[in-house]
């Protein structure tokens, strides 16, 4: 079955795709249509999480959102140069600052990096991960949606995808923002490079994990 896909923004047009909206938006940022990447440069002390872990709340990191209802498979690929300790930058789902979900690698500048998912319900994160030694010049990341079941995968070339994690967002609402996300929580100036965002419809579909 070909794919059906209700957004492909590839940055090959100065202009973002209309339907694309910020919240946070970082203070440098530019599409180079030329060589077809969106590249972030985070501001200082951006980050996203709830409470858990001495209380400490933060919501502003950058993130890039188109909103929709249903299901849906986001896809998105990632280079990053880090600078700072938990650099981070790939996908998000969002409903409100207390219902949402995160995937990235965050950047560990002495040791292994932290590939994991954010999870927060009702006000509160969790956080999920794994070691990552492997290269940031090139990562996937990829959240699919049934219900209110979420699918987190990632791929070092697109096509072979690993799970890292299954997870329930608890609201009664349907309408998502679900875009690129980026932060800085103790730096800035971390610059990433978003190759394309892709939102496939999955209505009807059997999704093989």
């Amino acid at each position: 079955m070909t794919n059906s896909y209700i957004l492909i923004e590839e940055f090959n047009n100065t202009e973002l795709d209309k339907h694309l909206r910020w919240f946070s938006p970082p203070k440098k940022w530019e599409v180079n249509c030329e060589k077809r990447y969106l590249m972030v440069k985070t501001d200082k002390g951006t980050d996203f999480w709830q409470k858990t872990h001495y209380e400490f709340q933060a919501d502003n990191g950058h993130f890039l959102y188109y909103e929709l209802n249903g299901d849906f498979r986001l896809i998105t690929k990632v280079k990053s140069k880090p600078k700072n300790r938990y650099d981070q930058a790939g996908l998000m789902v969002r409903f409100s600052k207390d219902t949402w979900l995160k995937t990235s690698v965050e950047y560990i500048p002495d040791g292994n990096s932290k590939l994991g998912v954010v999870v927060t319900n009702n006000g509160f994160s969790d956080w999920s991960s794994q070691e990552f030694s492997e290269n940031l010049n090139s990562l996937f990341y990829r959240i699919t949606r049934r219900g209110s079941n979420y699918y987190v995968d990632h791929s070092l070339d697109g096509t072979s995808w690993k799970q890292i994690r299954m997870a329930h967002l608890f609201e009664e609402k349907d309408c998502i923002k679900v875009g690129i996300y980026a932060c800085s929580p103790q730096g800035e100036n971390y610059e990433a490079e978003f190759d394309f965002i892709k939102i496939e419809n999955i209505d009807n579909k059997t999704i093989v994990y």
